[in-house]
């Protein structure tokens, strides 16, 4: 009797639940089907204000170029019966830089089957057209209502999804689940900050989040952090594993044409020191500007290279630079052919993709979205070069990463201008200390390697479950 008792309460139990969730996914669908009246015209106008092709828009309503569908054959086709595509989406610039060795080794792994890769930002499309020209295509991300995932799932048919980090669309997880199609998210992490929004609304959409979870077929964490969180947001605890953080397997990219011709021009005119400011978003370029003004005014041939996180920052930036006396060039308007104005204070970098392999040239580093409430962004590109990384306070997306680099005492955490423009005099001041940060943050990063390795074999047991050939 108390056995069945417990059956009738569990099934009721469920029944309230799926009650629930059903109204949910209907207001939902609903909402992200009125949103599509906004999104479609905001997209169109956006791409022929800065004279794009109707590409971009097709793609993120579904619509998906001739050339990726052709190379989309599921299995039993007439074309030698290729095993399915994996489908990897990677968000925005930083996901993509994350994703290009996982990218890599699937491609080595699973040399039969095409891999497909989305983003959803502009900059981040043009990173991955750039970095991971090996994918057997590259297109945005559909948005999350009900026809253009349809469409996009239909026209790839992949085998496998694998989402970088925690992007976390229910209409597409739903539709996926529904085809079969198994949804993996990879490096997976929650913020403090996006932790602290679903508590505070945990009443609200508590019951329906655990179902969009259950949607998943496995959370490849970064930490066990991670892990425990995803846990109590409602992912079942037998899909969630800790595979480590894919970034520290990243290669430091090569220096590139134009870090090539930097690096002549400092050595020509002896500019000394270089400091690289990376990833400075809104509000952080007063404070970096601050901190350079204390290096200048013991080493006047001081070069500041600024690197502005988003474009949308880069009239801003490099207008904050002159408006404060200081002489600017503006990497898009540097010619390769003449040399460096001698009088250059602030090289503005306003390019994408260039940023990670000018820290080789760095006597001093500094890595944004740090001294506001940003949650940082990636340490290891300066300590890939053995360049001790500068940080601020907000670091809620690196916290793990950033708490080992000051506890090796491979990094240094400042709260504003004023530290800052202090750490990078004594990093110049202190050769040894230099040297010696610049050792631990590299050896920091070399041993944290492997995540990509055990992320390969989660993908495999996964697809061998699914009864394709790994």
């Amino acid at each position: 009797m108390p056995v069945r008792r417990a059956r009738t309460e569990f099934a009721a139990a469920m029944h309230r639940k799926r009650a629930v969730c059903l109204p949910m996914y209907f207001f939902y669908r609903i909402l992200t089907a009125a949103s599509m009246f906004f999104l479609a015209p905001y997209y169109a106008l956006r791409g022929w204000r800065r004279g794009e092709s109707w590409r971009g828009l097709r793609e993120r309503l579904g619509v998906l170029p001739a050339e990726i569908t052709a190379r989309a054959l599921p299995s039993g086709t007439a074309a030698g019966n290729r095993p399915g595509p994996i489908w990897l989406h990677a968000v925005s610039v930083g996901e993509v830089l994350a994703a290009g060795p996982l990218a890599e080794g699937l491609k080595q792994r699973f040399p039969d089957r095409p891999v497909f890769v989305s983003t959803t930002t502009e900059t981040g499309q043009r990173l991955a057209r750039e970095r991971l020209q090996f994918a057997d295509g590259i297109f945005y991300f559909p948005v999350d209502w009900v026809v253009p995932v349809r469409r996009a799932l239909r026209a790839i048919s992949p085998a496998l999804v694998i989402v970088m980090e925690t992007e976390i669309w229910p209409n597409f997880l739903r539709e996926a689940h529904r085809r079969g199609v198994p949804v993996m998210f990879a490096n997976a992490r929650i913020s403090e900050r996006s932790f602290a929004r679903y508590k505070r609304w945990r009443f609200l959409i508590d019951v329906f989040f655990r179902r969009v979870l259950r949607d998943a077929e496995l959370f490849l964490a970064q930490t066990p952090e991670d892990a425990a969180r995803l846990e109590e947001m409602g992912a079942p605890a037998g899909r969630v594993e800790v595979t480590g953080n894919l970034k520290y397997d990243s290669a430091p990219p090569e220096l590139g044409a134009f870090g090539q011709w930097l690096e002549g021009q400092i050595r020509g005119q002896e500019r000394w020191p270089v400091l690289v400011a990376g990833s400075v978003v809104a509000e952080e370029e007063e404070a970096v500007l601050a901190a350079y003004d204390i290096v200048q005014r013991r080493w006047r041939r001081a070069l500041l290279v600024l690197a502005p996180r988003k474009p949308d920052r880069f009239d801003a930036a490099a207008s904050i630079a002159a408006g404060g006396g200081w002489n600017v060039v503006r990497r898009s308007r540097v010619d390769m052919g003449a040399a460096l104005d001698e009088n250059a204070d602030v090289l503005v970098l306003d390019s994408i993709g260039e940023l990670a392999g000018l820290y080789l040239l760095a006597d001093a580093a500094f890595v944004g979205g740090s001294l506001v409430p940003a949650g940082g962004h990636n340490i290891l590109e300066p300590a890939w070069f053995s360049k001790p990384p500068v940080f601020g306070p907000s670091m809620e997306n690196f916290r793990d990463m950033a708490a080992q680099f000051l506890a090796a005492h491979a990094g240094m955490q400042v709260s504003g201008g004023p530290q800052l423009g202090n750490a990078w005099v004594q990093l110049i001041d202190n050769s040894a200390l230099r040297e010696r940060m610049g050792k631990a943050a590299l050896g920091l990063s070399e041993r944290n390697r492997g995540a990509t390795a055990r992320s390969l074999d989660r993908i495999a047991a996964v697809l061998r479950s699914r009864g394709e050939a790994a």
